[in-house]
């Protein structure tokens, strides 16, 4: 096989289908945001690689040669090839779209994930199938080599191949069940540090910030039990004195769907009365599907179930 001539590029393509449509430099010229004088001498340069005059003085006109007659169709279909290709996707139409995505998440926001999700699939995307997973991978790599589509919660890596949306801050209350000896009067240190917690650590790990903020106070709460899960340690809660601490939004902001669960348990939701750094909840993804239209619909499904109560 030939292979193609070096001269030959894509603005030379653009040319000859300007010329064979206009039949004329001057409007060829002016159709294409160009000088006569440039156009005559790209009219020139194609005489040379066809080999064919292609345009020849008639009078005041000028006319087709019967090569140029020939590649007018093709000319015109190669140049519409090169603007398909070389402009922005179009708008991806939700109802056609066919992918599987496995993300991963915490199992509260999992499960918040999943209802919204869920519904808009339904509604909207109905070829889009969803694998959601605990976080057991390391995500900056796993985003990078395929293994996840989309990382969703506190974002602790830091890899400049990876791209982060902020979606979420919130804060940490404590949730009890009705009745708990917390709800009888104003929740302070000493009253918060008496009670039995339940931990939530994947890793076993029963301190956090909360240890950190007491001990400010001298004081030290008991953790009895280190559960890997909120929705477990919420379930616990529900059913013992155990405290269980959940995200929610901020003071004075629309509640957050992440305490939804909590609700649907009946827990009562407590402002934890020393200082606690906040929790942001974002997304990661890797740029090679940035621009990807299913992808897109994903991001943006996330972010309408994350922040409809905000909406």
């Amino acid at each position: 096989m030939n292979s193609l001539n070096p001269a030959i590029d894509a603005n030379l393509a653009v040319a000859l289908d300007a010329l064979l449509t206009e039949q004329s430099v001057t409007r060829a010229a002016a159709r294409l945001h160009t000088s006569p004088a440039a156009m005559s001498r790209t009219l020139a340069r194609l005489r040379r690689i066809l080999q064919d005059p292609l345009l020849v003085r008639a009078g005041q006109a000028m006319v087709p040669t019967p090569r140029a007659q020939s590649l007018r169709d093709e000319a015109a279909a190669v140049v519409q090839s090169l603007n398909a290709l070389l402009s922005p996707g179009a708008v991806v139409d939700p109802a056609t779209l066919r992918s599987t995505f496995t993300i991963q998440t915490a199992d509260l926001v999992g499960a918040t994930l999943a209802v919204g999700l869920l519904r808009l699939t339904r509604e909207e995307a109905p070829g889009i199938s969803l694998r959601v997973r605990a976080e057991e991978l390391e995500a900056g790599s796993a985003l990078r080599d395929g293994r996840l589509d989309l990382e969703v919660g506190s974002i602790d890596h830091v890899d400049p191949e990876t791209q982060v949306e902020k979606l979420l801050t919130l804060r940490m209350v404590a949730a009890v069940r009705p009745g708990h000896p917390l709800t009888s009067a104003p929740v302070t240190p000493a009253r918060l540090a008496a009670a039995d917690h339940v931990a939530v650590s994947r890793r076993g790990r029963f301190t956090g910030p909360l240890d950190a903020a007491l001990a400010e106070h001298n004081l030290r709460r008991r953790v009895p039990i280190v559960l890997p899960s909120h929705l477990a340690a919420m379930a616990l809660a529900a059913r013992s004195d155990a405290v269980c601490l959940i995200p929610a939004a901020l003071p004075g902001e629309p509640p957050s769907p992440l305490t939804a669960d909590a609700t649907a348990l009946g827990l009562r939701l407590l402002d934890i009365p020393v200082p606690l750094p906040p929790l942001t909840i974002g997304m990661a993804w890797h740029p090679r599907q940035s621009a990807d239209g299913a992808h897109r619909w994903l991001r943006g499904a996330v972010r309408r179930t994350l922040l409809v109560a905000g909406a």
